[in-house]
């Protein structure tokens, strides 16, 4: 049958070592400046804005059973 011949496939060394490199990344991983930052920015910041964003806007547009003429804003 086609397709079964037994033989391994030569692995790309540079995929293997990347493949290392994440498998094995958390045990490189270390705080820095530059780490605290992203995860301040990705974890804190960018939620907090989003949710001050959709606080403040609230209730503010209304899109159902508008007709032609009608405007999007409640207040």
């Amino acid at each position: 049958m086609a397709g079964h011949h037994n033989q391994s496939l030569a692995m790309d060394p540079a995929l293997v070592k990347y493949n290392n490199l994440v498998v094995n990344r958390h045990k490189y991983f270390r705080w820095t400046k530059r780490t605290v930052g992203i995860t301040f920015a990705y974890v804190v910041a960018f939620p907090a804005f989003i949710g001050a964003l959709a606080y403040a806007t609230d209730g503010k547009w209304d899109f159902r059973g508008k007709r032609r003429g009608d405007v999007l804003s409640e207040f």
